[in-house]
């Protein structure tokens, strides 16, 4: 039996076919040989299925159908990954280098008694990839930051399968902050082991729904309050806003090349 860890990555996509395609040849392109991709869409009407449908070498299980939204397909991907490692890349989403599932496998041997581990994002221009526009760290992330609505990078985390077991699937009653309170549950609740893989691993166009406008901004503020409180984990908004003016930095710092 071959000690290599097996990695599974979820792709979850709706009407994608502008983009998908990237993240498909994102994933092929890795030099890392035991991947399974699962890609859940969620009965596209667009040309996504037929595009992925060209990339069946790499693409072990596609789960077309509809679905209760992000999460409930994320579920449905954590369900049907058979992977040691689990991790999520949406379909506007890439990989930074071929070599980051190599570094992410290398990394949780190192440290065996390792759950969780992220790495940092950089947001692009839709229009041009290599104009990054924030630079999403998680170098200085503790979980008692989760309080004050901080959360390391949800598309730069690898989670062992196991941990998903312990712990359950994302919560289907929050729109926008579900993969904050799964880190809740990780980190504050279970007290999963997590360490943190300091380099860029994922590039993420500019746009998604957290980042779409106020309304999103005070559902979002709102949702991680409740996230912490629903998991016996004091804090208020004027704690969860507390963190805007570091946020802005983020908008102005870059990765080192």
């Amino acid at each position: 039996m071959s000690d290599r860890l097996s990695v599974s990555i979820i792709t979850v996509c709706f009407n994608s076919e502008a983009t998908i395609r990237g993240t498909l040849e994102s994933v092929r392109s890795q030099d890392y040989e035991k991947i399974e991709h699962v890609v859940i869409d969620g009965a596209s009407s667009d040309s996504t299925l037929s595009i992925v449908s060209q990339f069946r070498d790499t693409v072990s299980t596609v789960i077309s159908e509809p679905d209760c939204g992000l999460y409930d397909a994320m579920n449905k991907g954590v369900h049907a990954a058979t992977g040691d490692i689990v991790g999520i890349l949406n379909s506007d989403d890439f990989f930074e280098s071929e070599e980051v599932i190599s570094e992410v496998v290398r990394f949780f041997k190192n440290h065996p008694n390792v759950d969780v581990v992220f790495g940092d994002v950089v947001f692009v221009e839709p229009g041009n990839l290599e104009q990054v526009t924030r630079y999403y760290r998680s170098r200085h992330f503790q979980p008692w930051k989760l309080r004050f609505g901080w959360m390391p990078a949800h598309p730069a985390t690898f989670v062992r399968s196991s941990a998903y077991r312990r712990v359950g699937g994302y919560r289907l009653d929050m729109k926008i902050s579900a993969d904050y309170e799964m880190f809740v549950r990780w980190l504050l609740v279970a007290r999963l082991r997590w360490s943190y893989l300091p380099r860029v691993l994922v590039r993420m166009r500019s746009g998604g729904v957290s980042t779409s406008g106020i309304k999103s901004s005070i559902r979002l503020n709102r949702e991680i309050v409740r996230a912490c409180r629903d998991n016996g984990v004091y804090t208020n908004l004027l704690f969860v806003l507390s963190k805007i003016p570091f946020k802005l930095l983020e908008l102005i710092r870059r990765p080192k090349q």
